[in-house]
Order: C-alpha cells, then structure tokens, then sequence
C-alpha cells in the first residue's frame, strides 16, 4: 500500500494566472507515483473564485477548492500573471500573509515574486523574477535584494523562480530539499528534465545554431557523467571535446549557463548523495567514487549544496529512512 503524505503543497490560481507554471506545478507534486510506493506530497488546487478564468482567457477553471484550502497549506504557491502592474486581490494577498505567519513555506513562480513582495514578504530578502520584469520589480519594490539573472533564489522558507521552465528547476529543487537527489532524480527522468540545474545559473543562455558541424555539448556531459570517479579536469574535458580550454568555457556558459568546473562539481555532489541514499557508509568510499578526492571535501561540498552533513542526510534520506526506490 502507498504511503500516504502529510506535507501539503497547494497552488493558488488568480484570475489571468499563467497555465503553463501551473501544469508544472502539477507535474511535479500533484501526480500519483505508485513507482515509488509512497506519495510525496498532498496536492491541492485552489482559487479565489468558483470560476477562475486563465491568462488571456484560453480557458476557465472550474470545480477547484476555495481560497480558504491555502490556510491548510504546508507549502504555498503563489499566483502569478503577465499583467504585472494589477494588484493583486486582497484576499490573495492576506492568505499569502496568513501562510507566511504561521510558518508555511512559500513559492513565487514567475510574476509570483510581484505577489510575495506585494504581500510585504520580500522587504530586505533576496529573491528572483523574470529578467522581462527585472527593472519593473525593481522600481516598485526597492527593498528586495532581487537577482535577476538567475534560474531560482532559494531564501529557506521563500523561494523564487524567474521564469516559465525554471519553475520546474525550483520544483526539482524543493523535492530534493525534501526527499533527496535519489528521489528528485526519478521525477526529473518521468518528466524528461534535466535532473540538477543550480539556481545560480543564469537565466538567459545563448544557444547559437552551429554553421558546419555540431557543437552540442550533450555527448561530452554524457561521456563525463560514466567517468565522475576519474580524475577528470577542465583541460581534459576540453581535450575530449577537441577544443581549447577558453572554447570549452565559452560553450559552457552559452548552453548552460555555468563553467565546466561548476557544472562537474555539481555533478559529483549530486553522485554522491545518491550514493549516501543507497547506504553507502564509507565517507571516503564515496569521495572516490563521486571524484570529490577527500572525506573532508565530501563534506564540505555536501553541506554547501544540502544544508546538512552526510551523516545527517543519510539519517533523513537514506533507505532506511523510508521505502525504497524501484524505479
């Protein structure tokens, strides 16, 4: 039998919201995942009225629950929409207010930051938008410490994306934060996303057609991710690719976004969490296997991207914390 979840994530829709963040808000919490023999989290979708029509009235929805369902909520998606310059309803707003006071965690996708900040939840913390909006934000809410050229801003019981697919970036994350990288892995691969992208990358990438001959980097990141245990560097990883070390950053950072050094320590990190999930209990076992080198830097770069030790992760996401993947 499933096991049932206890953490509810609700998603508030308001009138002229965006479809496509919502689908992903669904995507990630709200579907069944017998796979796993547990269910992750409770979802629930919301809206201020019976009868809620969507951005640029392609459709209506119907036949959700009513805003009183967002004071039930243990995570709290915010609305967002294109027209930024509307307030939002007052009711949004104090339900918004209400989650945050009695310590629900809450998520701004998008325009969602305009919600939050319109709330007065954002005054002096950090959090991100879509760069379209970025000087509009700005001027309207000074006191944001906004960052604009991001995929996420994780501010602990504040998150916020900048666009439309970095909300699923953000949904990915929160489930690791919640359920480990072996868990957030299997969802990525369901929906056929990139399993880790980190919030610090930026938002806007450069994705140039080649004239000649094919300059993706996917055969080199496939290649590198069988090999994270070797003793694999940036100039190695050039070499591979048949280009200079400068190329091969430029390459980087206009397809991802990151620098090659980056993105293979993030892929270590993540190797290395999954291996700590399967109950692999030798920390020097794992920093060989995962390429981290030492015990201590095993360490230090899992509680860098955690917020926990290995030893206390293993406590909250290894197998024997709860029912093992089969999927």
């Amino acid at each position: 039998m499933a096991q049932e979840s206890s953490h509810r994530v609700v998603l508030l829709v308001d009138e002229n919201s965006n479809p496509f963040e919502m689908s992903c808000a669904i995507e990630v919490f709200g579907l069944r995942r017998p796979e796993l023999r547990r269910e992750l989290y409770d979802f629930t979708l919301c809206a201020t009225e019976p009868n809620t029509r969507m951005r640029d009235g392609f459709f209506t929805l119907t036949g959700v629950a009513g805003l009183e369902a967002a004071d039930e909520a243990d995570t709290l998606i915010v609305p967002n929409r294109p027209d930024t310059d509307t307030p939002r309803s007052p009711g949004v707003l104090d339900a918004v207010r209400r989650a945050h006071a009695r310590g629900a965690r809450l998520v701004g996708f998008c325009s969602g930051a305009f919600t939050l900040a319109e709330a007065g939840l954002l005054d002096g913390r950090r959090a991100s938008c879509h760069w379209m909006w970025a000087d509009s934000f700005r001027a309207r809410f000074p006191h944001v410490r906004l960052e604009p050229d991001v995929l996420f801003v994780d501010d602990g019981d504040i998150l916020t994306a900048s666009g439309s697919a970095s909300a699923l970036d953000l949904g990915l994350h929160l489930v690791r934060r919640d359920h480990g990288a072996e868990i957030a892995n299997h969802v990525s691969r369901r929906l056929v996303f990139a399993a880790h992208r980190d919030g610090g990358q930026r938002q806007f990438v450069e994705r140039p057609v080649p004239d000649v001959r094919d300059e993706s980097l996917g055969p080199l990141l496939a290649w590198a991710q069988e090999r994270l245990g070797d003793p694999l560097t940036v100039a190695g990883l050039a070499a591979r690719a048949a280009v200079s070390p400068a190329t091969l950053h430029r390459r980087f950072q206009a397809q991802l976004g990151t620098t090659p050094l980056a993105w293979l320590t993030g892929e270590r990190v993540a190797l290395a969490c999954r291996l700590i999930e399967r109950g692999e209990e030798r920390l020097d076992v794992v920093a060989a296997r995962s390429g981290l080198g030492t015990a201590a830097n095993l360490r230090a770069r899992v509680r860098r991207e955690t917020g926990l030790s290995p030893s206390a992760y293993r406590r909250r996401f290894g197998t024997g914390a709860g029912e093992a993947v089969t999927a």
